[in-house]
């Protein structure tokens, strides 16, 4: 289930509104060389429930040896995110650390039956000055598409694409991230964008009904 950006659904409610937020914010930015968010930093993040309520918790991870954020959903869907301007000239890495427990129950998540994801990571960039004109890259761990495969988003068609960044195959055991954004959004959008407007953690089970669990760690923002 992703924020929607046209439908009159639930899952459109989301990134609407927080696309309303980003083009009503004041135009102030960060361009520090690192921004980084604890497990605590994440659990802080603005709320947004429109199809029940995914559980966000801090637990303490022993593999790790520090606290994470757990996040469960039983046929629900709500993120959190974090809304600043971050200057991609300063910062166009984004790192973060996440894990699988138990995968949502879907046969295709290509469509909107099956747009659930047991972790998800969003950026949201401004493409213009209305609501409809913000984009997204939804930053997956899949299961039936294959590591590096890109698709337009069943509700939000190709204003927010997918990528998936690992599958099923990998299990679901702790793995660290690191994406190039700058490079992420000119291969996906065709264009360079400066400023990313918004980052996101969801965890979802709606479409399907069923139950997903991930765990999410050591968000980073940072310059190589």
């Amino acid at each position: 289930m992703f924020f929607g950006i046209f439908t009159i659904a639930a899952r459109g409610r989301l990134l609407l509104a927080l696309f309303a937020t980003v083009l009503s914010a004041p135009a102030w930015f960060a361009s520090a060389q690192t921004m980084e968010f604890s497990p605590a930093d994440m659990l802080g993040w603005e709320p947004k429930s429109f199809a029940g309520d995914t559980e966000y918790r801090l637990v303490f991870d022993r593999q790790l040896q520090q606290q994470v954020v757990r996040a469960s959903s039983r046929a629900a869907a709500s993120a959190l995110f974090y809304e600043q301007r971050i200057d991609l000239d300063a910062t166009p890495w984004l790192s973060w650390r996440w894990r699988v427990e138990r995968f949502p129950t879907v046969t295709d998540e290509r469509v909107k039956a099956g747009d659930d994801f047991a972790v998800r990571v969003y950026v949201v960039v401004r493409d213009g000055w209305t609501r409809l004109s913000s984009k997204a890259i939804s930053y997956v761990w899949a299961q039936q598409a294959g590591v590096g495969q890109s698709w337009a988003n069943p509700f939000a068609g190709d204003k927010a694409m997918m990528l998936a960044l690992r599958n099923r195959q990998d299990g679901g055991g702790w793995v660290s991230e690191k994406r190039n954004l700058k490079a992420d959004l000119r291969r996906l959008f065709g264009k360079d964008f400066r400023y990313i407007e918004a980052v996101a953690i969801m965890t979802d089970a709606d479409n399907g009904k069923g139950t997903a669990i991930g765990y999410y760690a050591d968000i980073a923002f940072t310059k190589e």
